[in-house]
Protein backbone atom coordinates (compact mmCIF):
# COMPACT_ATOMS: atom_id res chain seq x y z
CA UNK A 1 0.00 0.00 0.00
CA UNK A 2 1.58 3.27 -1.19
CA UNK A 3 1.77 6.45 0.86
CA UNK A 4 -1.08 8.44 2.16
CA UNK A 5 -0.80 12.34 2.04
CA UNK A 6 -2.69 14.68 4.56
CA UNK A 7 -3.76 17.40 3.33
CA UNK A 8 -2.09 20.07 5.53
CA UNK A 9 -2.58 24.35 5.33
CA UNK A 10 0.85 25.07 5.93
CA UNK A 11 0.58 28.82 5.51
CA UNK A 12 -2.05 31.39 5.33
CA UNK A 13 -1.52 35.19 3.58
CA UNK A 14 -3.73 37.99 3.50
CA UNK A 15 -3.96 41.41 1.86
CA UNK A 16 -6.45 44.13 1.59
CA UNK A 17 -6.78 47.47 0.58
CA UNK A 18 -6.73 51.05 2.44
CA UNK A 19 -10.43 50.76 4.43
CA UNK A 20 -13.21 53.14 5.26
CA UNK A 21 -15.56 53.40 8.01
CA UNK A 22 -19.14 52.53 7.03
CA UNK A 23 -20.27 55.89 8.60
CA UNK A 24 -17.92 57.65 5.97
CA UNK A 25 -19.07 55.56 2.89
CA UNK A 26 -22.52 56.65 3.80
CA UNK A 27 -22.04 60.28 4.24
CA UNK A 28 -19.45 60.79 2.02
CA UNK A 29 -21.21 58.52 -0.88
CA UNK A 30 -24.36 56.08 -0.49
CA UNK A 31 -26.24 59.18 0.80
CA UNK A 32 -25.95 61.08 -1.97
CA UNK A 33 -26.33 58.01 -4.70
CA UNK A 34 -29.35 56.86 -3.14
CA UNK A 35 -32.61 59.12 -3.52
CA UNK A 36 -35.97 59.75 -2.53
CA UNK A 37 -37.80 57.54 -1.12
CA UNK A 38 -34.86 54.44 -1.13
CA UNK A 39 -32.24 57.01 0.91
CA UNK A 40 -34.44 56.28 4.22
CA UNK A 41 -34.49 52.47 3.47
CA UNK A 42 -30.84 52.56 2.36
CA UNK A 43 -30.07 54.49 5.71
CA UNK A 44 -31.32 51.79 8.24
CA UNK A 45 -29.87 48.91 6.22
CA UNK A 46 -26.24 50.51 5.79
CA UNK A 47 -26.98 51.08 9.86
CA UNK A 48 -28.00 47.27 10.24
CA UNK A 49 -25.33 45.64 8.04
CA UNK A 50 -22.90 44.39 11.25
CA UNK A 51 -19.86 46.56 9.28
CA UNK A 52 -18.20 49.29 10.97
CA UNK A 53 -15.32 49.13 8.73
CA UNK A 54 -14.60 48.02 4.68
CA UNK A 55 -11.76 47.69 2.45
CA UNK A 56 -12.12 48.99 -1.23
CA UNK A 57 -9.71 48.70 -3.64
CA UNK A 58 -11.41 51.44 -5.63
CA UNK A 59 -12.78 53.58 -2.69
CA UNK A 60 -15.65 55.32 -3.59
CA UNK A 61 -14.92 58.55 -1.48
CA UNK A 62 -12.21 59.32 -3.91
CA UNK A 63 -13.25 57.44 -7.36
CA UNK A 64 -17.23 57.14 -8.44
CA UNK A 65 -16.73 54.01 -10.80
CA UNK A 66 -20.74 53.88 -10.75
CA UNK A 67 -20.99 54.88 -14.58
CA UNK A 68 -18.30 53.24 -15.78
CA UNK A 69 -19.21 50.64 -18.05
CA UNK A 70 -17.94 46.70 -18.17
CA UNK A 71 -14.45 46.93 -19.89
CA UNK A 72 -13.23 49.87 -18.08
CA UNK A 73 -14.31 47.61 -14.83
CA UNK A 74 -12.53 44.66 -15.98
CA UNK A 75 -9.41 46.51 -17.53
CA UNK A 76 -9.33 48.16 -13.63
CA UNK A 77 -9.69 44.85 -12.05
CA UNK A 78 -6.43 43.45 -13.23
CA UNK A 79 -4.57 46.86 -12.17
CA UNK A 80 -5.86 46.30 -8.89
CA UNK A 81 -5.83 42.20 -8.04
CA UNK A 82 -2.67 41.32 -9.58
CA UNK A 83 -0.43 43.33 -6.43
CA UNK A 84 -3.18 42.23 -4.08
CA UNK A 85 -3.63 38.77 -5.09
CA UNK A 86 1.20 38.96 -4.98
CA UNK A 87 0.79 40.11 -1.56
CA UNK A 88 -1.13 37.95 -0.18
CA UNK A 89 0.37 34.49 -2.07
CA UNK A 90 3.60 36.47 -0.88
CA UNK A 91 2.71 35.65 3.01
CA UNK A 92 1.36 32.60 2.43
CA UNK A 93 4.33 30.93 0.94
CA UNK A 94 6.48 32.43 4.16
CA UNK A 95 4.44 31.34 6.22
CA UNK A 96 4.80 27.83 4.83
CA UNK A 97 8.67 28.10 4.37
CA UNK A 98 7.85 27.31 0.68
CA UNK A 99 8.74 29.36 -2.31
CA UNK A 100 6.89 29.33 -5.40
CA UNK A 101 8.70 26.91 -7.43
CA UNK A 102 7.88 24.33 -5.18
CA UNK A 103 3.95 24.63 -5.90
CA UNK A 104 2.69 22.01 -8.08
CA UNK A 105 -1.19 23.41 -8.53
CA UNK A 106 -2.08 26.89 -8.59
CA UNK A 107 -5.78 27.58 -7.78
CA UNK A 108 -6.94 31.57 -8.44
CA UNK A 109 -11.23 31.91 -7.37
CA UNK A 110 -12.69 34.95 -8.73
CA UNK A 111 -16.14 36.56 -9.69
CA UNK A 112 -15.61 39.94 -9.81
CA UNK A 113 -13.43 40.12 -12.38
CA UNK A 114 -12.12 38.48 -15.62
CA UNK A 115 -9.06 38.82 -17.93
CA UNK A 116 -7.62 36.29 -20.30
CA UNK A 117 -4.37 36.12 -19.19
CA UNK A 118 -5.63 35.89 -16.07
CA UNK A 119 -4.12 36.29 -12.60
CA UNK A 120 -3.10 32.69 -12.20
CA UNK A 121 -1.15 32.58 -15.45
CA UNK A 122 0.48 36.51 -14.74
CA UNK A 123 0.94 35.97 -11.13
CA UNK A 124 2.57 32.25 -11.93
CA UNK A 125 4.76 34.36 -14.02
CA UNK A 126 5.85 37.57 -12.02
CA UNK A 127 6.47 35.03 -8.76
CA UNK A 128 8.23 32.17 -10.66
CA UNK A 129 6.15 28.99 -10.53
CA UNK A 130 7.75 26.54 -12.20
CA UNK A 131 6.62 26.06 -16.05
CA UNK A 132 4.73 22.68 -15.12
CA UNK A 133 2.76 24.03 -12.33
CA UNK A 134 -0.59 23.12 -12.65
CA UNK A 135 -3.32 25.79 -12.68
CA UNK A 136 -7.26 26.17 -12.22
CA UNK A 137 -9.56 29.11 -12.40
CA UNK A 138 -12.81 29.11 -10.31
CA UNK A 139 -15.27 31.73 -11.51
CA UNK A 140 -18.59 32.68 -10.59
CA UNK A 141 -19.17 30.23 -7.85
CA UNK A 142 -19.37 33.17 -5.61
CA UNK A 143 -18.99 33.76 -1.53
CA UNK A 144 -18.73 29.82 -1.38
CA UNK A 145 -15.76 29.33 -3.93
CA UNK A 146 -12.81 28.62 -0.79
CA UNK A 147 -14.21 25.64 -0.19
CA UNK A 148 -13.74 23.75 -3.43
CA UNK A 149 -10.99 25.69 -4.12
CA UNK A 150 -9.92 23.98 -0.61
CA UNK A 151 -11.30 20.39 -2.04
CA UNK A 152 -9.34 21.13 -5.03
CA UNK A 153 -6.29 21.32 -3.62
CA UNK A 154 -6.31 18.97 -0.54
CA UNK A 155 -7.02 16.20 -3.71
CA UNK A 156 -3.97 17.08 -5.45
CA UNK A 157 -1.67 17.32 -2.40
CA UNK A 158 -3.16 13.93 -1.59
CA UNK A 159 -3.07 12.48 -5.11
CA UNK A 160 0.47 13.58 -5.67
CA UNK A 161 2.21 14.54 -2.90
CA UNK A 162 3.07 18.42 -3.83
CA UNK A 163 2.00 21.72 -2.56
CA UNK A 164 -0.86 23.27 -3.92
CA UNK A 165 -1.91 26.79 -3.33
CA UNK A 166 -5.22 28.47 -3.46
CA UNK A 167 -5.85 32.03 -4.00
CA UNK A 168 -9.08 33.71 -3.40
CA UNK A 169 -9.17 37.73 -4.65
CA UNK A 170 -12.43 39.82 -4.85
CA UNK A 171 -13.03 43.36 -5.80
CA UNK A 172 -16.48 43.94 -5.37
CA UNK A 173 -16.08 47.80 -5.25
CA UNK A 174 -15.72 48.06 -8.86
CA UNK A 175 -19.19 46.94 -9.18
CA UNK A 176 -21.18 49.48 -7.37
CA UNK A 177 -24.33 50.22 -9.47
CA UNK A 178 -25.18 53.58 -11.49
CA UNK A 179 -27.90 55.71 -9.54
CA UNK A 180 -29.73 55.68 -12.75
CA UNK A 181 -30.13 51.66 -12.63
CA UNK A 182 -33.39 49.98 -10.62
CA UNK A 183 -32.66 50.15 -6.78
CA UNK A 184 -34.31 47.46 -5.02
CA UNK A 185 -33.46 46.28 -1.59
CA UNK A 186 -31.66 43.04 -2.58
CA UNK A 187 -29.41 46.44 -4.33
CA UNK A 188 -29.10 48.24 -1.04
CA UNK A 189 -27.86 45.17 0.85
CA UNK A 190 -25.27 44.20 -1.16
CA UNK A 191 -24.03 47.55 -1.53
CA UNK A 192 -24.01 47.63 2.19
CA UNK A 193 -22.09 44.81 3.15
CA UNK A 194 -19.80 43.92 0.16
CA UNK A 195 -15.77 44.41 0.96
CA UNK A 196 -12.46 43.81 -1.10
CA UNK A 197 -9.76 41.34 0.28
CA UNK A 198 -7.32 38.35 -1.14
CA UNK A 199 -6.51 35.72 0.72
CA UNK A 200 -4.45 32.79 -0.33
CA UNK A 201 -3.72 29.22 1.25
CA UNK A 202 -0.87 27.34 1.06
CA UNK A 203 -1.67 23.17 1.62
CA UNK A 204 0.88 20.43 1.65
CA UNK A 205 1.74 16.95 2.32
CA UNK A 206 1.64 16.41 6.10
CA UNK A 207 3.43 18.54 8.72
CA UNK A 208 1.84 20.84 11.27
CA UNK A 209 -0.83 23.59 10.62
CA UNK A 210 -4.70 22.59 9.66
CA UNK A 211 -5.47 19.00 8.16
CA UNK A 212 -8.05 19.10 5.70
CA UNK A 213 -10.24 16.25 6.78
CA UNK A 214 -13.25 16.64 4.54
CA UNK A 215 -15.06 19.01 1.74
CA UNK A 216 -18.76 18.29 1.35
CA UNK A 217 -21.66 20.57 -0.03
CA UNK A 218 -25.13 20.28 -0.64
CA UNK A 219 -27.04 22.18 -3.43
CA UNK A 220 -30.94 23.20 -3.64
CA UNK A 221 -31.56 23.91 -7.15
CA UNK A 222 -34.78 24.54 -6.42
CA UNK A 223 -33.51 27.88 -5.06
CA UNK A 224 -31.42 28.54 -8.03
CA UNK A 225 -33.03 32.16 -8.72
CA UNK A 226 -31.80 33.19 -4.75
CA UNK A 227 -28.96 34.20 -5.44
CA UNK A 228 -27.69 35.82 -8.82
CA UNK A 229 -24.70 37.99 -10.27
CA UNK A 230 -25.85 38.79 -13.59
CA UNK A 231 -22.87 40.45 -16.25
CA UNK A 232 -24.12 43.85 -17.17
CA UNK A 233 -22.99 46.53 -19.21
CA UNK A 234 -22.78 48.39 -16.06
CA UNK A 235 -20.36 46.01 -14.39
CA UNK A 236 -22.06 42.61 -12.46
CA UNK A 237 -25.01 43.15 -10.64
CA UNK A 238 -25.86 41.12 -7.25
CA UNK A 239 -29.32 39.48 -7.01
CA UNK A 240 -30.20 38.17 -3.44
CA UNK A 241 -33.18 36.88 -2.24
CA UNK A 242 -34.57 37.58 1.54
CA UNK A 243 -35.61 33.90 1.40
CA UNK A 244 -32.34 32.83 1.39
CA UNK A 245 -31.58 32.13 5.51
CA UNK A 246 -35.01 30.32 5.19
CA UNK A 247 -33.34 27.57 2.59
CA UNK A 248 -30.30 28.01 5.02
CA UNK A 249 -32.52 26.36 7.59
CA UNK A 250 -33.64 23.92 6.28
CA UNK A 251 -29.98 22.41 4.50
CA UNK A 252 -27.53 23.42 7.20
CA UNK A 253 -28.03 21.46 10.33
CA UNK A 254 -27.68 17.88 8.21
CA UNK A 255 -24.92 19.13 6.15
CA UNK A 256 -22.77 19.65 9.48
CA UNK A 257 -24.20 16.96 11.38
CA UNK A 258 -23.56 14.51 8.69
CA UNK A 259 -19.86 15.58 8.41
CA UNK A 260 -18.91 15.58 11.88
CA UNK A 261 -20.67 12.13 11.86
CA UNK A 262 -18.53 10.57 9.48
CA UNK A 263 -15.17 11.51 11.35
CA UNK A 264 -17.06 10.53 14.94
CA UNK A 265 -16.96 14.39 16.14
CA UNK A 266 -19.58 16.34 17.47
CA UNK A 267 -20.50 19.90 17.62
CA UNK A 268 -19.32 20.59 21.29
CA UNK A 269 -16.10 19.11 19.99
CA UNK A 270 -15.62 21.73 17.28
CA UNK A 271 -14.11 25.19 19.38
CA UNK A 272 -13.85 27.02 15.93
CA UNK A 273 -16.73 27.79 13.43
CA UNK A 274 -15.49 29.65 10.26
CA UNK A 275 -19.12 30.49 8.79
CA UNK A 276 -19.26 32.79 5.99
CA UNK A 277 -21.11 36.48 6.68
CA UNK A 278 -23.28 36.78 4.21
CA UNK A 279 -24.97 39.19 6.76
CA UNK A 280 -26.28 39.01 10.54
CA UNK A 281 -29.74 37.01 9.10
CA UNK A 282 -27.34 34.56 7.68
CA UNK A 283 -25.28 34.52 10.87
CA UNK A 284 -28.02 34.38 13.36
CA UNK A 285 -30.04 31.79 11.04
CA UNK A 286 -27.12 29.17 11.16
CA UNK A 287 -26.28 30.42 15.11
CA UNK A 288 -30.16 29.25 15.71
CA UNK A 289 -29.67 25.56 14.01
CA UNK A 290 -26.74 24.51 14.69
CA UNK A 291 -27.63 25.66 18.41
CA UNK A 292 -23.91 27.24 18.72
CA UNK A 293 -23.02 29.14 22.18
CA UNK A 294 -23.18 33.00 22.37
CA UNK A 295 -19.51 33.04 21.44
CA UNK A 296 -19.69 30.49 18.90
CA UNK A 297 -19.61 32.68 15.78
CA UNK A 298 -17.38 35.23 17.24
CA UNK A 299 -15.18 35.15 14.92
CA UNK A 300 -17.67 35.52 12.16
CA UNK A 301 -19.10 38.38 13.59
CA UNK A 302 -15.82 40.36 14.15
CA UNK A 303 -14.96 39.64 10.65
CA UNK A 304 -18.01 41.26 9.16
CA UNK A 305 -17.56 44.33 11.04
CA UNK A 306 -14.18 44.96 10.91
CA UNK A 307 -14.19 43.94 6.58
CA UNK A 308 -17.53 42.86 5.36
CA UNK A 309 -18.62 40.47 3.18
CA UNK A 310 -15.63 40.15 0.92
CA UNK A 311 -17.05 37.39 -1.24
CA UNK A 312 -14.47 34.19 -1.94
CA UNK A 313 -11.71 35.09 0.77
CA UNK A 314 -14.32 35.66 3.67
CA UNK A 315 -14.12 32.04 5.19
CA UNK A 316 -10.53 32.29 5.12
CA UNK A 317 -10.39 35.34 6.71
CA UNK A 318 -11.95 33.77 9.30
CA UNK A 319 -9.84 30.95 9.34
CA UNK A 320 -6.89 32.85 10.32
CA UNK A 321 -8.55 35.22 12.58
CA UNK A 322 -9.12 31.55 14.42
CA UNK A 323 -6.04 30.59 13.89
CA UNK A 324 -4.18 33.02 15.86
CA UNK A 325 -6.44 33.20 18.56
CA UNK A 326 -5.03 32.53 21.78
CA UNK A 327 -5.71 29.67 22.19
CA UNK A 328 -5.73 28.88 18.66
CA UNK A 329 -8.68 26.64 17.60
CA UNK A 330 -8.29 22.96 17.60
CA UNK A 331 -11.16 21.88 15.33
CA UNK A 332 -12.79 23.95 12.79
CA UNK A 333 -16.06 23.73 10.65
CA UNK A 334 -16.17 25.84 7.41
CA UNK A 335 -19.27 26.75 6.40
CA UNK A 336 -19.92 29.18 3.10
CA UNK A 337 -22.78 29.54 0.96
CA UNK A 338 -23.78 31.04 -2.58
CA UNK A 339 -25.49 30.39 -5.94
CA UNK A 340 -27.07 27.11 -6.40
CA UNK A 341 -28.05 27.72 -3.76
CA UNK A 342 -25.23 26.20 -2.42
CA UNK A 343 -23.58 25.13 1.05
CA UNK A 344 -20.15 24.26 1.26
CA UNK A 345 -18.45 22.85 4.62
CA UNK A 346 -15.18 21.80 5.53
CA UNK A 347 -13.79 20.58 8.90
CA UNK A 348 -9.84 20.82 10.21
CA UNK A 349 -8.17 19.57 12.45
CA UNK A 350 -4.74 21.15 14.23
CA UNK A 351 -1.86 19.59 13.93
CA UNK A 352 1.52 20.40 15.49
Amino acid sequence: MGIVFVPVIAGLGTAQPPSASQDELWEGFFSRHFTGTTRSLAQRIFANSGVTRRQAAVNPLLEDVSDWPTERRMRRYQVEALPLGKEAVGRALTAAGLSAGDIGLFIVCSCTGYATPGLDILLARDLGMAADTQRMFIGHMGCYAALPGLGAASDFVTARGRPALLLCAELTSLHIQPSSARVDTQQIVSHALFSDAAVAAVVVPGGSGYAVREVTAVTDTSTADHMTWDVTDAGFRMGLSPKVPQVLSKHVRGLVDDLLARHGVTSSEVDGWAVHPGGPRILNVVERELALPPLGLAASRATLDEHGNCSSPTVLLILDRLGRATPAARRIVMLAFGPGLTLYAALLDRQD
